[in-house]
C-alpha cells in the first residue's frame, strides 16, 4: 500500500507540473507578470516562489531543514523573468529537484521525520503539504492563464459544454 501512495504522489505531482506548463506556454511573454492589482501574483511571482520553495523544499529532503538558510522567499514575489523560455526552463529545475528526491524513496522512508521550518512532520505528510501547496499554485496560474488568453484560452480539461461528448466517448467501450 505505501509503495502505491508513492506512486500516486509522484503521478499527481506530473499532473501538476503538466497543467502548470500547459498553461503558461498559453500566455503571450509580454503577460507573464501581469497583475490583477497590486495584491496579486502574477504567474510569473506564482513560479518564482513554486521554484523556490521546491528546491529549499526537496534539496537533501531527508536530512536538512525544509527551509534552507540560502532561501529568500520575500524575493520570489519580485516580476523577475526577461523571458519564457527562463521562467520554463526554473519551472523545470524546481520540478527535477522534487522528482530527484521523491525517486529513491522507499515505503520504508514515509514514517521518517523531516522538517520543515522547525516543524516535524512525516516524509508522508511533508509530500502531501507540497501536493497541496503545488497544487494549489498552479491552481492559480490557470485561473490567471485563462483571464489573460479569455477567448484564445485551450481548455485543459473537458471544455464547457463538452461533458456529454466527453463521457460518450470515454464510456463508447462499455456495455
Amino acid at each position: 500500500m505505501q509503495n502505491n501512495y508513492l506512486e500516486s504522489a509522484k503521478k499527481q505531482f506530473v499532473e501538476a507540473r503538466s497543467l502548470g506548463k500547459k498553461a503558461i506556454e498559453q500566455v503571450p511573454e509580454e503577460k507573464l507578470s501581469w497583475q490583477y492589482n497590486s495584491e496579486s501574483n502574477s504567474i510569473t511571482m506564482i513560479v518564482n516562489h513554486m521554484v523556490g520553495n521546491m528546491l529549499s523544499r526537496f534539496t537533501d529532503f531527508l536530512t536538512t531543514d525544509g527551509e534552507k538558510s540560502w532561501r529568500n522567499r520575500d524575493k520570489e514575489f519580485e516580476n523577475e523573468y526577461p523571458a519564457k523560455e527562463e521562467l520554463l526552463a526554473s519551472w523545470e529545475k524546481g520540478w527535477n529537484c522534487v522528482f530527484a528526491s521523491l525517486e529513491p524513496l522507499t515505503s520504508e522512508d514515509l514514517l521518517k521525520t523531516v522538517v520543515i521550518r522547525n516543524e516535524k512532520h512525516t516524509v508522508m505528510e511533508a509530500i502531501n503539504r507540497q501536493l497541496t501547496h503545488y497544487a494549489y499554485h498552479v491552481g492559480q496560474i490557470v485561473f490567471l492563464g485563462k483571464m489573460i488568453c479569455d477567448q484564445n484560452w485551450h481548455s485543459l480539461s473537458i471544455p464547457r459544454g463538452h461533458s456529454g461528448q466527453f463521457n460518450a466517448d470515454k464510456f463508447s467501450g462499455r456495455k
